[in-house]
């Protein structure tokens, strides 16, 4: 069990606003509870192999084997379907491209190195940096041997075209550990026919991409050079991918891939080729040319080395004291204007989620979830909830609690502390039926925090059974005793904003003097102290 919640950890790591407002701090935490929760829309399937359980999305796929790559693309530029070398390299490149920019944005990994090779790699690999050029990164090239044919020689012209240095493996090698000058590597080396040993310069340009000389996260296309097509790496030479971008269908060796991501592109696939090699492939969703089928097989170990490495330079200004003593009567307004910037600059789809904290009152043990702030005003902070939850049991035993949210795009985050109370059953009231009725339904149908012996059938069903029940939308649907709303009257709210160094910014408000005595709710004057 223990490996399976590790292999989901795993899976979930490229979501990096998430770990980031989650792990802020150096601390080992021996769990003794892990909840994963996930909307429906997004079921789980666990599958063990030999070696491992893995946790992936539902999104089955099909293996090739050498022969039958080589084989599809043979077919794929037959009469019977008429693609053409070069469209299928455009596209492959462009999807390559999208799925770089999904992993590494370019706010966060500007400098790329494309690596490209002498065969079709190489080309999807020169289209790749053609597209990342337009969208605003800073590319170089290292093409150690290029390929004389009129299709390489015009990506070539392209790049020089846009401004994008060609360099020697002799330039490369001359200007120091790639880590310091690139962001991320593109190895576009070695494609799926290739076979037999690198020779040089690619022997020693394979040895400095190894795991052992550190260098930057590398993104492979189809194949991570040093691969054996079918059987996985190939000794202390092969690469060991952050992410790896299989094209038209995974390659055999993509089950052996134990990096952060796994994409899928080459949106091109005719159905007869589909129904010809029997290929179970995912859906893309709307346009896009790169779908992610996964997180590679979870190796803990290494991806969880690789953690102590993700960091970002805080760039985006700073604090000043004197912006914050205009609200020192009531920092509820310093509140309200960081609010403001983190909805109007949509820094994401839903800037009221924050992290709450609460802690039984019998046992101390701390228990922190997700949840929608939906109001605030000079009382403070309101959410609503299963009374009947943990949660709620937690928050009516301490009556303490506090939140934090961060704002990845702004770089900010506000840390808030204080007394918990029950919200007056009226404002509860006037919020429920402000709610869609499904979710007025729903509130009826959950019993938070309490197990399901049934399954999730077992909730379908009552979901079912209660939506008839209220199915007449002229009957309002009362709200369950059980259900309601809390404010957070806060005793300390901390505004924070990342700086360059980790020299971070921090204005904290905070009450001069407890409640009085026989009082709960925090009175007395605030104090601002950075």
């Amino acid at each position: 069990k223990l490996q399976l919640l590790l292999d989901t950890i795993v899976s979930w790591a490229h979501r990096p606003a998430m770990l980031s407002t989650c792990f802020r701090h150096t601390i080992l935490l021996k769990p003794t509870r892990f909840v994963a929760a996930l909307p429906y829309r997004h079921r789980c399937r666990h599958t063990r192999t030999a070696a491992t359980v893995t946790a992936t999305a539902e999104m089955a796929c099909s293996y090739l084997s050498q022969a039958q790559a080589i084989q599809l693309d043979q077919d794929l530029m037959s009469p019977a379907h008429g693609f053409s070398i070069d469209q299928l390299m455009e596209l492959a490149g462009l999807s390559c491209a999208a799925a770089l920019a999904e992993e590494f944005p370019v706010t966060k990994a500007k400098r790329v190195l494309v690596v490209a090779g002498p065969g079709n790699n190489g080309g999807d690999g020169l289209v790749a940096a053609r597209h990342l050029t337009h969208w605003g990164y800073d590319v170089q090239i290292l093409y150690p041997k290029p390929t004389d044919k009129p299709l390489y020689n015009g990506l070539v012209t392209q790049a020089k075209a846009l401004g994008v240095p060609l360099l020697t493996w002799a330039d490369v090698k001359a200007s120091g550990p790639l880590a310091e000058r690139y962001d991320v590597v593109v190895d576009a080396i070695f494609g799926f026919s290739f076979s037999g040993d690198a020779r040089p310069p690619f022997d020693e340009l394979l040895a400095a991409l190894a795991p052992a000389a550190k260098p930057p996260p590398i993104l492979s296309i189809d194949i991570p050079s040093g691969w054996d097509v079918e059987t996985g790496p190939k000794g202390s030479a092969a690469l060991s991918p952050d992410v790896l971008v299989s094209l038209t269908a995974p390659k055999a060796c993509a089950q052996h891939f134990r990096g952060r991501a796994h994409y899928l592109g080459g949106r091109f696939v005719p159905p007869a080729i589909r129904e010809r090699y029997g290929l179970v492939l995912p859906q893309y969703p709307g346009a896009a040319q790169c779908v992610k089928i996964g997180a590679g097989a979870a190796d803990v170990a290494a991806l969880g080395q690789k953690v102590a490495d993700m960091r970002i330079s805080y760039e985006l200004g700073g604090l000043q004291e004197a912006d914050f003593q205009r609200h020192v009567k009531n920092p509820m307004g310093a509140w309200a204007e960081w609010f403001a910037d983190a909805t109007n600059g949509k820094v994401c789809d839903e800037p009221n989620a924050i992290s709450l904290a609460s802690v039984d009152p019998v046992t101390g043990y701390p228990s922190v979830r997700v949840v929608l702030l939906k109001g605030f005003d000079d009382r403070g902070f309101v959410w609503y909830t299963n009374y009947a939850s943990r949660k709620g049991g937690e928050l009516d035993g301490a009556r303490k609690a506090a939140f934090s949210v961060y704002w990845e795009k702004l770089q900010r985050q506000v840390r808030v502390e204080g007394i918990v109370e029950r919200v007056p059953p009226e404002e509860s009231d006037e919020y429920f039926h402000s709610r869609p009725r499904g979710s007025q339904v729903g509130a009826w149908v959950s019993q938070q925090s309490q197990a399901l012996p049934g399954g999730r059938q077992a909730l379908e069903e009552r979901a079912a059974e209660l939506g008839a029940k209220y199915a007449d939308p002229s009957v309002p649907v009362p709200r369950p005793p059980h259900w309601g709303g809390y404010v957070l009257r806060p005793e300390r709210i901390e505004f924070w904003q990342g700086r360059p160094s980790r020299l971070h910014d921090r204005i904290a408000f905070s009450r001069a003097s407890p409640p009085a005595p026989g009082q709960d709710v925090p009175s007395g004057p605030w104090r601002l102290d950075r």
